[in-house]
């Protein structure tokens, strides 16, 4: 069996995905710049990649502890990332985004923010659905939407479509 392989240029292993030693060797060994263009070449293009250096990039999930969502809005897109707590430390698990279509675009902001959380729990809901997990949004409004009875037909079927999870 198989204890760890590279795809895509990333060590895949028990611990999650981790960047290959190689690719840093090969960073490491370039020429020193010597110019100030060369300068500002090389640290931006370490700055870009500074966050694929550390390892590991995404973790397996430990399925003892409990998740961490968190989501937001903008004007044409949502987000969200899962991740959890390993030693105080966040570490991601999963990605995801999507922009929002004509109809999405005219939401309010409550509506889009709601609509990420949604996104959020629809996307990761194999990881979600018998867990404990931490939502953590912008937006402190969503929090008052629970409770209420006379919100809008939409954030009502959200709210009950959220109900099957533990957050």
């Amino acid at each position: 069996m198989v204890k760890e392989g590279i795809v895509l240029g990333h060590k895949l292993s028990k611990k999650g995905i981790e960047v290959d030693k190689a690719k840093i060797e090969v960073i490491s060994k370039l020429p020193h710049p010597t110019s100030v263009k060369g300068i500002r070449s090389f640290l931006g293009h370490a700055g870009f990649y500074h966050k694929l250096t550390e390892a590991p990039i995404l973790i397996a999930p430990n399925w003892d502890q409990p998740f961490e969502l968190m989501c937001d809005a903008s004007d044409y897109a949502v987000g969200a990332v899962l991740g959890q707590r390993i030693e105080k430390h966040f570490r991601p698990i999963h990605y995801a985004s999507k922009t929002m279509n004509q109809a999405e675009a005219n939401y309010t902001t409550t509506e889009n923010e709601m609509l990420a959380v949604v996104y959020a729990f629809k996307k990761f809901h194999s990881y979600l659905i018998m867990n404990k997990s931490i939502v953590y949004t912008y937006h402190s409004a969503l929090k008052c939407l629970f409770p209420k009875k006379d919100a809008k037909a939409r954030l009502l079927r959200w709210i009950l479509l959220l109900q099957e999870f533990d957050f």
